[in-house]
């Protein structure tokens, strides 16, 4: 599969994404994002290893638990602090930053080079979001702001380290999906119950939303994201994230009855725009495909029969 494929397939990921603000305040149980965090991860991870039928060996373990951690178990509840203490458009701009930290850690740990296209994007792309979710009376506050940075950076490190790392001979990205979303899923259990108590009661709608949130938003979504990983640079695969708050904005338009102001549309031309950018200045830096990334680029290959029993 070429490239121009394979990143529109990663970027149907945060695109997906973009979505959970609105199941989240139109099906959910209010006041429940850790409880939330759990429902989204934990059965999506179980499902997807038992359809890959394959566990972790040997250092895969940790390694396993460690991304987990980093880009769900850590990554969700700082998240979801930050939403709490923050002007859903700080936090969301908080979010956006999280390019500018795997352009710098994929420099370090992963020998890519950051060309200044490349940086320029990640810059305008945040500012770009911004113009699309902060208001006048946003206002700060040091406890979801440290939250906010410290999401982004874990997350931007489970990238990077997810590429750093690979997968064992012979694992495909959805056994490795399902890994890191048990992991985190198990990670976030302790924090829910600590935090939110009991469990609450579930109606239809509930149901309807977390079926949702476990299949599409989090499974499916996250195969597709770490299978982009896989193949594509880190750097260009987190240029993809101001397509999440971008879908939020539009489906708040569309699906809420939320109005864009003129200030908000060129915003979210402006994001859109670096993410493109973004894109060709990574492709023009890309390293041709190994033999394993040559391999992911079929998106049935985690599906067919071969790979079930592997």
């Amino acid at each position: 599969m070429k490239r121009a494929a394979t990143v529109a397939l990663t970027a149907l990921a945060p695109i997906s994404w973009g979505s959970t603000y609105a199941v989240a305040t139109e099906l959910l149980p209010p006041d429940r994002p850790l409880f939330t965090g759990v429902m989204r991860a934990l059965p999506a991870g179980l499902l997807l290893t038992a359809l890959a039928r394959t566990l972790p060996k040997g250092q895969w373990w940790w390694k396993s638990a460690v991304l987990g951690i980093l880009n769900i178990g850590a990554f969700f509840p700082l998240l979801f602090l930050s939403a709490y203490r923050l002007p859903g458009g700080v936090a969301a701009v908080l979010g956006a930053a999280g390019p500018l930290f795997v352009v710098g850690l994929a420099a370090l740990v992963l020998g890519e080079r950051a060309s200044l296209r490349t940086v320029l994007a990640a810059v305008v792309g945040a500012f770009g979001v911004s113009m699309v979710v902060l208001t006048a009376e946003a206002r700060l506050d040091a406890v979801g702001v440290v939250a906010g940075v410290i999401s982004s950076a874990s997350m931007g490190a489970g990238t990077v380290m997810t590429k750093r790392w690979g997968r064992p001979e012979g694992v495909g990205p959805l056994a490795m999906t399902g890994w890191q979303l048990t992991a985190g899923g198990l990670f976030i259990i302790p924090v829910a119950a600590l935090v939110e108590g009991a469990p609450p009661a579930l109606d239809g709608k509930a149901f309807l939303g977390y079926g949702y949130m476990m299949l599409i938003n989090t499974g499916i979504a996250y195969w597709l994201w770490f299978r982009g990983i896989g193949a594509l640079s880190a750097t260009s695969v987190t240029l993809l994230g101001p397509l999440s708050p971008l879908t939020a904005a539009v489906i708040g338009w569309a699906a809420l009855g939320q109005a864009l102001s003129p200030v908000q549309l060129v915003g979210m031309a402006i994001a859109f725009g670096a993410t493109v950018a973004g894109q060709l200045a990574a492709a023009r830096t890309a390293r041709p495909f190994s033999s394993t990334e040559k391999n992911d680029q079929n998106i049935s290959m985690d599906l067919t029969d071969g790979a079930v029993r592997r």
